[in-house]
This record gives structure tokens, sequence and C-alpha cells, in this order.
């Protein structure tokens, strides 16, 4: 561990290969806290406190054993700065099942299914990695993203293009162990996460390419913001059926409040379900990082609210997540209709703000008339209401309007028949 904590502290006062010569202004960090600052950093981390803390059970043999194996990630992550930062090393690393993971470089599949130690060395560019009972694997460190070998054992990391032509590339995670947390209770309706083909990786391309001009559409802020917060994307299996309130937008999708920046997707089949995508979870992401700095509410978990995208009672801030990821939404499709050439498009557009506005709408009482809600809560629902309200300037046709507000009101009822009355509505 020490000797991981010393490779670290070099590749921190490296800069990258490329850079050392005329080190650019713009480089702000380094590969070290570009490494440990990257979202998928962030579930290890809570893992390894969570094997630290009281709920792991009493110190025996198989805790130590487990903290050991999650400690042992720790290493690959020196490991993989290093290399970035051009600092030459030798380590010992443990893989994880027979994988042997250095993020933003790539996977190595073991000769063993056990956690045989891997000797990983790095000069000018180049590791090698020398296992027991196999031959060594010789990998060349690329820019960016990833690493290339002829090794059959080797899979490159990946990642798409930048989302603007001369950003840095988007990682298209499929290798890390720490990408998703089986068992979870608060991601029990997503999808696995998966390891992509060259096919997938295409559906992936596809879709990828032509997002930023639909989040253009939508609003020039909406493209700044993934800019900005978009880090890295986690490809999910395909969900076994739809849920509810992925039903819209087409995809099964989610972020991880440990791993800010990360969004988790099974492939989005068009751009403009990607760009919806996108506009939805950064909402969930803003709104949690929102809710670490400031107490919005007071509320405890009890899941009784109504809300129209959802078939089950929700708790007080779930309901508020999902009112300004929906909110979002219905500002994006707006945005949409209004700039959009095609009237088939248009239509489309003019469809999806009336659905979710309609859906904002039956739920912001309940928000509104929380007792629980802090000043900094309260002020905050009220830039909500504001927001929805001034959406009337531009109003969708009224065909649309009325299908919207059919399908809330269809959603209540059957939601009353399963959970009765809806807490806070007028009929009741």
């Amino acid at each position: 561990m020490r000797e991981d904590w010393q490779l670290l502290e070099e590749a921190d006062r490296a800069l990258p290969a490329g850079d050392r010569a005329n080190p650019s202004p713009a480089y702000a960090t380094t590969p070290a806290r570009a490494r440990l600052l990257h979202p998928l950093v962030g579930p290890w981390i809570r893992e390894c406190l969570r094997a630290l803390g009281p709920e792991a059970g009493p110190v025996n043999e198989r805790r130590v054993r487990g903290l050991g194996r999650e400690l042992a990630h720790f290493g690959a992550l020196a490991a993989a700065a290093a290399a970035r930062a051009g600092v030459s090393f030798a380590v010992r690393l443990t893989p994880r099942d027979g994988v042997l993971v250095l993020p933003s470089l790539g996977a190595l599949r073991t000769a063993g299914a056990g956690a045989d130690p891997v000797d990983v060395a790095c000069a000018d560019g180049r590791m090698t990695l020398r296992q027991k009972g196999a031959a060594e694997v010789a990998v060349q460190v690329e820019d960016g993203i990833g690493a290339w070998s002829v090794a059959p054992g080797w899979t490159p990391a990946y990642a798409l293009p930048g989302l603007l032509p001369d950003g840095p590339p988007m990682p298209l995670d499929d290798l890390d162990p720490y990408r998703a947390l089986h068992g979870d209770p608060r991601h029990h309706e997503l999808s696995y996460p998966t390891a992509l083909d060259e096919a997938g990786r295409k559906s992936w391309w596809e879709a990828w390419s032509g997002t930023a001009d639909m989040l253009r559409l939508g609003g020039g802020h909406r493209t700044a913001e993934a800019v900005t917060l978009l880090r890295c994307l986690v490809p999910l299996t395909e969900p076994p059926r739809s849920r509810p309130d992925a039903e819209s937008i087409g995809t099964c999708s989610g972020t991880r409040r440990e791993a800010f920046g990360a969004l988790l997707s099974s492939t989005p089949p068009t751009p403009a379900t990607f760009a919806a995508t996108i506009v939805h979870e950064l909402q969930h992401t803003k709104l949690s990082a929102l809710s670490d700095l400031l107490q919005l509410h007071h509320a405890g978990p009890r899941e009784r609210h109504f809300a129209p995208w959802r078939p089950d009672p929700r708790p007080y801030d779930g309901l508020l997540q999902g009112v300004y990821s929906h909110l979002a939404l219905a500002d994006f499709f707006q945005r949409c209709a209004l700039r959009a050439e095609r009237p088939g498009h248009r239509e489309t557009a003019w469809s999806q703000h009336a659905r979710y506005r309609a859906q904002v709408a039956a739920a912001l009482p309940a928000l509104v008339g929380s007792p629980d809600l802090t000043e900094a809560g309260r002020r905050f629902v009220d830039q909500l209401v504001a927001t929805h309200e001034r959406m009337d300037e531009f109003p969708a046709p009224r065909e649309h309007t009325v299908r919207a507000e059919a399908s809330v009101a269809a959603a209540r009822d059957l939601w009353t028949r399963r959970h009765g009355p809806v807490p806070g509505h007028p009929r009741d």
C-alpha cells in the first residue's frame, strides 16, 4: 500500500509525456488527480468505507480478506495514473475475479480465475505484464483513453469522441469493476453493466454522434451542462421489461450519488433519446449535489406520494427528484418543438412536452404543500413552480395537452385503486 502511495505521488508531480516540454496553462490537473477524481473512484471509496464500518460485522479472516480485495484496487489506480504521467515503475498488482483492470488503460484477463498477482512494469509509454503460467503481455499506452496490445487476453479501454469537436474523449467504461453495485436497493430497477462488442460500440457511437445537435436544439445551456458535468458513460444491458418512468425516453438509465459525473444507460436507440436521457439524468446529478450542500427538507423516507411517472408511492425526496428532472424534460421538449423544422419532429416534441408538463403539474402540489421544507427548500420549490408557469407563454397544441392530462388522470385513478386516495388531491 505504501508503494502505491509513492507511485501516485510521483504521478501527481508529473505532467503527461506529451506536455512535459511545453506544459499548457489550460492543463488543470495532474494524471493522479484526474484518476482519483474520476466518477467511478467514488463507488470504490464507498465500498472501502463500508468494509471498514461496523455494518461489515465482526473483525475476522473473511472480513480482512474482503477489505484486502477492495484495497487492492488502489494499486491499479496508482499504476494507471503513473502510466498516464509517463512515470517509469514496476509494481505487483492483484486481479479481481481473474481480471486485472487498469482504469483508463484496459483490462487483462489473467491465466487463472483466482487472485494470483500480476507484475506490471512501465517505461517510455510501454507496459509489460507478467503472470505465472502465461505469456508476457506487452501494452502500448495511447493518448487520451486506451492502451493497445496484440495479446488476446487484453481489452483496451474505450472512449467516444468528445461531445464537442474540440472536447476531450468521453469514456465509455465497460471494464471498471466498480461501475455498478449489484444488489444496491436504490437501483433495483436498473439492468446490469455489460461489456460491449464491436456492434455494441458502433450503436453507442451512432447515437452519440448526433447527441450534441439534439442538445443544442433543446437549449444551449443543455450542451454546456453536459460538457461540464458528464464525465463517464457506463453501458447497461437492455432491461428485461420497460420501466414505467423510462417509457417516454426509451432507455434504462440512472446515476449514482457517489459517482458524480457518471451516467449509466442501456444503449440509446437514437440521438434524440440520448439527449433526453442526458438532460434527465444530469438533473438528478445536480440535485443530489445540491442536497449534499443544503438541506432542502426534513421529510422522512415514508413512501406515500403520487408520481404520475411511477406506479408505486414515492418518498418526498424521490418526488422532488422526479419533478426536477421531468420539469427539465418539459422545458427541453418545448424548446425542441419551437425550433424543429419538420412537422413530424415538431409534433413529437410537443407531445413529449405536454406529457411531462402535465405530470409535473400533478406532482407539484405535494411539494408546495409540504410542511417539511426548509427555507432553502421553499425557495427551490418556488422556482420549480415559476419555471412551470413560464411555459404557459408557449403552450402545446390543445390536442396534445388533452391527451397528456387524460393520461395523468388515468394514472391517478389506477394509483388510487392500488394505494388509496392521493394525498393532497382536491378530490380526496
